[in-house]
This record gives C-alpha cells, structure tokens and sequence, in this order.
C-alpha cells in the first residue's frame, strides 16, 4: 500500500468517518409502517406513542403483551398457568412444526396469556389472545387456561376482562378443540351466576368459534374501530346465501347499529373506559346501594 494513500482525499461522504454505525443509518432513515386502510407511512415511533393506531383511526394488532400494557397499571400484571402449552392429541399433519413456529414468531409459548391485574388500581383477572400465534387460535390449551381463569375469578370474586383476536377454533385438534366452546362457556356462565362481572374486548379479527362462545358472553361487548367479529367469514357466508354482501360486513360499526355490541372505544380511550365500568359494577358499589336501599326503606317506613 503506498503511504501517499493514507493522506488523499476521500472521494465520497463514506470515506470520511469510515463505515457508518447501524445508529447513525437508523437515525438518518427512519423505519416506517404503511397503513392498509389510507397508505399513509407511519414512523415507528409515532406509532409507539399512539398505541399503535394511524392517524386516519386504523388500529394495527398488537401482541397480548402489548395489549395488556395498554390496559393495566404497570408492573401490575401477574401472569399465570404458564405451563399449559399446546401438544399434538391427534398428530395432525406438520402441526407440531407450525406451533414450533409460531413460538419462535410470536416469543409466547401458546395463544393466549391469562393473569390478573390491578386497572387504575381496580383489581381484576385478564386474558388476551395473541394474532402472533396461529392467529390467536382455540385448541385445548387456550381453552383450559381461559377456563381456569374463570374458575380462579369465581372464587377470588374478581372480574374478568377479555382480550379476543382469533380465527377460530384450531382445526389441527379436531372436536377437542371444539369442545372448548362448551368448557369456557361453562366457565363464564359459573362466574356470572356468581355475581361477578365480564367485559369482552373484540379485536380485528374475532371470529369462529372464539365468537360462537366466550367472546360474546360479556356483560358488556366493546370493540376496537373496524374491528371485524362474527362467526363464518364474509366469504363463506356470500357463497352460502348466494348474495352480494352489504359494505361493511362484520365491522364492527355495522355490528353496533345492528345490536351485536355494546360500544366501540378508541384504543386510547379503552382503559379509562373499563376502569368506569369496573367501577360502575363492583361488588362493593353494590353492597353500598343495597344499603343505602335498605336505609331508605328503613326511613320511609318509619
């Protein structure tokens, strides 16, 4: 190497400082995320901050974990039932490779997290199903865990806040899979005899069997803007009936207008949203308003 090279110019803005950092690249382009909805590209970190939602209102999915960070206080949520993973019952065809792979893809052992939480200090148990994993699908490990989770609200007479993303009962398990629409709906219908109370969250999509049990057994029904939730997809329903299907099929806004759900909350409205309700029906405001009740009986008699 002759020594006259070590002190020519440099030819271009590369050679100054040698090979830029992977720091210095990220700064200089910033990483985007186009909306499907209105095409815009929505920089990473304005997405972070709001919640994940463009700014023509169209919500991205977002993992379990993120949803429940959305929702409860921090470092409030104590997970539980880790240890209930999906196996293969009736070794369907490549299907331990799949679930293999939607953990590697998804970071999460199964398609649902169960725990409880404390929202704006208003104590609670929660589930929130993942997209990540197999599009948040029911085979028997999602629906043990939900339903233990019931159980476990039963008796701690906590209430339940639901999360649901899914395509539906997970056909690589056959009828055990389709039995956990029985079993959770045992479940919620346990813990709502018992006074306690049920807010389900539909997200984009909820649909199949998730939609045919638990998910529509809230007391209240909220869903996210444009969120999609029924039972068979619009396609299938168009092949059966054999009709063009009306704009808007299953979003949620035709849902509301038609009476399937309760309301639809921006996500950055959700939870102080729940957390009114969660008041609106504890056990302790009605205990209150029983005797308050009791009282003006008692006065009114006398």
């Amino acid at each position: 190497m002759a020594f006259s090279a070590i002190f020519r110019k440099p030819k271009n803005e590369l050679e100054k400082g040698g090979r830029k950092s992977a720091k210095n690249v990220e700064s200089d382009v910033e990483m985007t995320q186009s909306c499907p909805v209105c095409k815009a590209a929505n920089a990473l970190g304005t997405l972070l901050e709001n919640l994940y939602v463009c700014k023509c209102g169209y919500c991205f999915r977002v993992t379990a974990r993120q949803r429940i960070a959305y929702l409860t206080d921090k470092d409030s949520f104590q997970e539980l039932y880790t240890d209930i993973v999906s196996v293969d019952p009736i070794e369907f065809p490549e299907y331990q490779e799949k679930l293999e792979k939607a953990r590697e893809g998804s970071l999460e052992p199964e398609a649902v997290l169960c725990g409880i939480a404390k929202i704006n200090d208003v104590d609670c148990a929660l589930f929130a199903m993942d997209p990540n994993f197999m599009m948040g699908s029911m085979g028997a490990a999602v629906g043990e865990k939900i339903t233990r989770l019931f159980e476990y609200a039963t008796e701690k007479s906590l209430p339940v806040i639901g999360c649901t993303v899914s395509g539906g009962a997970r056909m690589q398990e056959g009828i055990i899979s389709l039995m956990q629409m029985a079993k959770t709906s045992g479940a919620v219908k346990r813990h709502s005899d018992a006074g306690n109370f049920y807010i389900t969250l539909l997200t984009d999509p909820t649909t199949g069997g998730v939609t045919a049990s638990f998910a529509m057994q809230g007391d209240i029904l909220i869903a996210e803007p444009g969120a999609i939730v029924g039972f068979a997809g619009a396609r299938v329903v168009e092949q059966t009936v054999r009709k063009k299907l009306p704009p808007g099929f299953q979003k949620a806004e035709v849902m509301l207008e038609h009476g399937f759900l309760d309301m639809i909350v921006e996500r950055k409205e959700q939870k102080e949203t729940i957390t009114t309700l969660l008041k609106m029906h504890s056990k302790e405001l009605g205990k209150h308003k029983a005797k308050t009740r009791r009282v003006w009986r008692q006065a009114t008699r006398s």
